[in-house]
């Protein structure tokens, strides 16, 4: 269960130029990203070819088709992303990959071109959580000193974490059902949003007034960190079907927003609360798909404000799957030189914790591994 990295040579001293590949879900992305000694990070290229049009008829994403797509862009977007560098290949340092968690049809797409190129050019290869990948996301748009407080809220996890380094995580909280940016899609579906679902609700609620409607809130009782949007979800999905108005269905839309905003802000200020009182260096970090929605973003930093904390989140253009961000955490891997074994194999489930997640697992591991 242990991630598949062996010792390189030892630690990086000059700059590093690392390709990245990202090919989780339905994006297929690459970039090129120069690291430098002190942690600066300079995205040089970022390329993403996004599926949605395959994907909108289906109203989300079908595996078979995204995988097929990985398969038939992955050489065109690479290219791209090194000429737009301009490099050249021998310019680079290493090659980083998303090796999991994901749709491990699409993951082992990027995983062997990222291999293919290793081998092909003498390159190591780092293979990368890409969970890990949101969580250091935010240092591309300036400074970010470890340790910080992590909210890694995105279409497939939700969850609160101590963020020491790359490698260095320690879970404090996850969802124990649905992850927010799923409710969003499955709300927004149900109010016949389309696909994606969570920026079509964004813009509906601009116009709404969610003060008509009266939505559950979650695991009140309960003193811990964790997450629920199951309830959230389905009496959401219930309303919309008896919304006769756009009016209605914008008012809804607001009601969601509004909602799932505050019970992210909710535990995160009691995550903040516990951290604060171990380390005196408070950032809170927000980073995945919905650190773009607006009101998320305002809703938390807000609470970051009320607790004494500098609140960060990536540029918009790294919240939602990219490769830079895959390419920053290579890069500070071979920086620490640490590299992956040509073989290393492709995980549908990959925890940041794998320790807490086998030790305490809030889901049933299954064939595929530990999921959060």
């Amino acid at each position: 269960m242990a991630a598949d990295y062996s010792s390189g040579p030892g630690r990086a001293t000059g700059p590093l130029a690392v390709l990245g590949l990202e090919t989780s879900c339905d994006e297929t992305a690459a970039a090129v990203v120069r690291l430098s000694p002190d942690g600066r990070a300079e995205v040089l290229s970022s390329v993403v070819h996004s599926q949605i049009d395959d994907h909108a008829a289906y109203g989300g994403v079908v595996p078979e088709i995204a995988a097929r797509s990985h398969v038939e862009m992955i050489a065109g977007v690479a290219g791209r992303a090194m000429e737009e560098a301009g490099l050249g290949w021998d310019g680079l340092d290493g090659v980083a990959a998303t090796a999991g968690p994901g749709l491990v049809g699409g993951v082992m797409v990027g995983l062997g071109f990222g291999k293919a190129v290793a081998l092909a050019r003498g390159l190591p290869l780092v293979a990368v959580n890409h969970l890990e990948g949101h969580a250091v996301s935010a240092r591309l748009g300036g400074p970010a000193a470890y340790p910080f407080l992590l909210l890694l809220v995105s279409g497939g996890h939700c969850q609160l974490l101590e963020v020491r380094g790359v490698g260095d995580m320690s879970r404090l909280g996850t969802t124990i059902d649905d992850a927010a940016g799923e409710a969003f899609d499955k709300i927004a579906k149900a109010l016949g949003l389309g696909y994606p679902g969570g920026p079509a609700l964004e813009r509906l609620a601009a116009g709404g007034d969610g003060a008509r409607f009266d939505l559950p809130r979650a695991l009140l009782g309960r003193k811990d960190c964790d997450f629920s949007f199951s309830g959230l979800k389905t009496a959401a999905s219930r309303l919309a079907a008896a919304c006769a108005t756009e009016q209605d269905r914008a008012d809804l839309a607001d009601a969601v927003q509004t909602a799932i905003a505050r019970q992210l802000a909710e535990r995160s200020d009691r995550a903040m609360k516990a951290y604060a009182a171990t380390h005196p260096h408070r950032l809170f970090v927000v980073a995945g798909g919905v650190a773009a929605n607006r009101t998320v973003r305002s809703t938390l930093e807000a609470t970051a404000a009320r607790n004494g904390f500098e609140f960060m989140a990536p540029p918009l253009a790294y919240c939602t799957d990219n490769a830079a961000m895959i390419a920053l955490a290579g890069a500070e891997r071979l920086q620490k030189g640490w590299i992956s074994d040509i073989d290393v194999a492709a995980r549908p489930r990959w925890p940041l914790d794998e320790r807490r997640a086998i030790d305490e697992p809030v889901h049933k591991a299954g064939r595929k591994g530990a999921k959060a």
